[in-house]
């Protein structure tokens, strides 16, 4: 069975709305995603840090429980698991504060053998930090050796904003590693104040990557690919209850696609065709619907996709 392995942060996401919580769950990026494709079935493996608290038990729990595994997940000598404070608004979207202990030293982890054509998927601030780059260059290294597909989430966020120059040779071998990258509105704004997804695809993406998947919210998304490829998907209208896991769970159904198409690396460079690319997509936005659904930021134990 093909393996999916994320590595990214661990954080406990407090919400709010109107000031006031309702709630925390473990959380990240690449946390959510591999916790949703962990409860629809996939042998997902997690590769993070924890502190060795509480809450670092708690996470370590948790993963277990939705069928992830964590003999990957280790715990930081000194400091506290990272805390999110995540601010509903009127539509449900989320502002968010970030809170790390600055004792914490992120250790050297260790990570599964890569068999050809597992998945890989990294993103977020963890994948360009400099606190956390030489652990996820050298996995990332591993894994294009070994013939995974790796799945970039670029999701770079309005407070780090002030970090883009100093990042930016990360970003780009981040792009020079993937075989798909995937990218919102929102980051591409920060990191190039531009949000025409053919400019962005065409000036800063696809010298380095030709797969490339744009979000914005409730407007269609956008997929660039091999052939010239240009194609517009409609996503679904409804009243959210939060979309805080709208975009990780569109990576989770992108995910699940690969898997239940039997989609190899060697596939995606020679071109996948159009009704291939329309059948990983729904399954993308069928994810994220989902998802936006409920309070918790992954698809509900127990939900199939169609």
């Amino acid at each position: 069975m093909r393996k999916v392995i994320g590595v990214g942060e661990t954080v406990l996401d407090i919400v709010f709305k109107h000031e006031q919580p309702m709630g925390a769950l473990p959380g990240g990026s690449v946390f959510n995603t591999i916790v949703s494709l962990g409860r629809v079935g996939a042998d997902a493996t997690f590769i993070s840090a924890v502190g060795n608290d509480r809450v670092g038990a708690n996470v370590i729990s948790f993963l277990k429980d939705n069928g992830v595994h964590t003999d990957y997940v280790t715990k930081y000598a000194e400091g506290q698991t990272p805390i999110s404070l995540a601010f509903l608004n009127e539509q449900n979207d989320a502002d968010y504060l970030f809170y790390h202990d600055n004792k914490q030293h992120s250790p050297d982890f260790t990570y599964p053998d890569v068999q050809p054509d597992d998945i890989v998927i990294f993103g977020s601030f963890y994948a360009v930090s400099a606190a956390t780059r030489p652990q996820v260059v050298s996995f990332l290294e591993f894994a294009h050796s070994r013939g995974a597909i790796i799945y970039y989430d670029v999701n770079f966020r309005s407070g780090h904003r002030n970090d883009v120059m100093r990042i930016t040779p990360n970003l780009l071998e981040n792009y020079e590693y993937a075989d798909v990258v995937r990218g919102s509105r929102e980051d591409f704004e920060v990191l190039y104040r531009q949000s025409d997804p053919a400019r962005v695809y065409s000036a800063e993406i696809s010298f380095y990557c030709k797969r490339f998947v744009y979000t914005d919210g409730v407007n269609p998304v956008q997929l660039r690919a091999d052939g010239a490829l240009c194609e517009s998907y409609t996503v679904s209208t409804i009243q959210p209850v939060s979309t805080i896991g709208a975009g990780d769970n569109f990576n989770a159904g992108f995910i699940f696609g690969l898997l239940k198409l039997g989609i190899t690396r060697q596939q995606l460079i020679d071109g996948l065709t159009k009704e291939q690319w329309d059948k990983i997509m729904s399954y993308a936005l069928a994810f994220s619907t989902e998802s936006c659904k409920g309070t918790q930021n992954y698809v509900p134990k127990g939900w199939k996709p169609e």
